[in-house]
């Protein structure tokens, strides 16, 4: 089948596997050929086929599947972070922030309107700009940093890689990882290189061998990392940094989706020598998942490559939307709800980890949305057990990279919402399940 794909040209090529698989002569799942066996047949250049390659990711036709190869994708669902669709059971995995807890933005919406910015303008409002160099400027230090807003964390995340990385390039994430994290460099055809994470954060045994690995990216969340709530220790960050002191030129990005919620410090692996990095911090685990805005500080270069996708009209992002986020981020009220917020998630978390471990059951401290519990069984039989009782729960094998690992004994639960009533009730049929 993968001998009839034909063509000269990286269109001409990715048409011919659009149509093979069209015509259902390429399946969801079928192999495609390595690119250096597929441009040798063609006789075209190696660039040729990666470039044929890269389209058909971008376009979502194919999936790359690291050693296991470039496959094409079906229509089959894929794991999601947020609600379950069609489901009757209470559900404990969302990884949602509380709807209560979202300052509500309509005394801030009358603030931000005024003269229209057209074609051409700066595509950084300039307030938020400045909000956003205080945001940063104290966890950078006296590095040289660039502003740039991205219309969320996951948008920031696949620009970076796009600007700095080619297809086939390997990028190094943590494991468990961030279900988006997964799907953008899956998407993007890049190869997902796991580095394990521990209590402290990313391993420096695990980065160490993905660097040996050539990996030219590295995707890290310094604090409340999804799905474990591990945080990087001032210990742990400077082993990394220093690790990363003969790599100066491996692009670090460093998620900090929980920034104004955590109860941690922020440490980073971005040491003063690092040449190329990006700081992200989105506003939708405060400001509500529909104000899709993060800022991105990076080095100046990284900027520059990222200004020139972000073009008026078309990518940037609404200056309405960068003025209700400023106006609400220097609103003492919402900034003091945000607070509260902070201290709820901390506290309905504990002392759900509480009820736990008085049963024997391990729930490392963690920091974020989300509880990681350990189990002493596969956590596939302890969910469907759950679901029987009324509960659908998560599995870590849903965030693992290695689709081949032994089963996962870890639940992620979303417990922040329930009742004193409703976590007893979920700690008493959690119990039972894991027996």
């Amino acid at each position: 089948m993968s001998d009839e794909i034909t063509g000269t040209t990286a269109a001409d090529i990715a048409d011919s596997v659009r149509g093979l698989r069209d015509r259902g002569v390429l399946r969801p799942g079928s192999v495609l050929p390595p690119v250096r066996e597929l441009a040798a047949r063609l006789g075209v250049n190696r660039n040729t086929a990666v470039a044929a390659y890269r389209q058909l990711a971008q376009a979502g036709l194919v999936v790359s599947r690291g050693r296991a190869g470039t496959v094409v994708a079906g229509i089959e669902s894929v794991a999601q972070e947020g609600y379950a669709a069609d489901t009757v059971l209470r559900d404990v995995g969302t990884g949602n922030p509380d709807p209560t807890l979202i300052p509500d933005p309509s005394p801030a919406l009358a603030t931000v309107a005024g003269r229209p910015v057209l074609y051409g303008e700066p595509v950084i409002d300039r307030g938020l700009d400045e909000w956003a160099r205080g945001c940063v400027s104290g966890d950078l230090g006296d590095v040289d940093f660039r502003i740039t807003v991205t219309s969320g964390a996951v948008d920031a995340v696949e620009r970076l890689l796009a600007q700095a990385l080619m297809r086939d390039d390997a990028v190094a994430l943590e494991d468990p990882c961030f279900l988006a994290s997964i799907h953008t460099v899956r998407l993007g055809g890049y190869r997902a290189v796991a580095v394990p994470v521990d209590e402290e954060g990313m391993t420096v045994a695990g980065l160490r061998a993905a660097l040996d690995a050539g990996v030219r990216a590295i995707i890290c969340t310094p604090r409340a990392q999804n799905p474990t709530g591990a945080s990087l220790t001032a210990r742990r960050a400077a082993e990394l940094r220093e690790v990363l002191a003969d790599h100066p030129y491996v692009l670090v990005i460093e998620d900090d989706h929980f920034s104004m919620l955590s109860r941690r410090p922020y440490e980073s692996l971005i040491g003063p020598g690092h040449r190329r990095f990006a700081l992200v911090r989105s506003v939708s685990k405060f400001l509500g998942p529909d104000m899709c805005l993060a800022i991105a500080a990076t080095d100046p270069e990284t900027a520059e490559r990222l200004a020139m996708r972000l073009s008026p009209g078309t990518t940037w992002v609404s200056h309405l939307l960068q003025r209700l986020t400023l106006a609400q981020l220097t609103d003492e009220s919402v900034t003091e709800r945000i607070a509260a917020a902070a201290a709820h998630y901390a506290d309905r978390n504990a002392a759900f980890a509480v009820r736990l471990r008085e049963h024997g059951i391990g729930v490392p401290d963690s920091d974020g949305l989300s509880l990681w519990i350990e189990l002493p069984q596969p956590a596939r039989a302890v969910a469907e057990r759950l679901m029987r009782r009324g509960w659908l729960a998560r599995t870590g094998d849903e965030f693992a990279l290695d689709e081949r690992a032994e089963p996962s004994r870890h639940l992620r639960l979303t417990v922040h919402d329930l009742s004193d009533e409703d976590a007893e009730t979920l700690v008493a049929d959690l119990v039972a399940a894991a027996r």
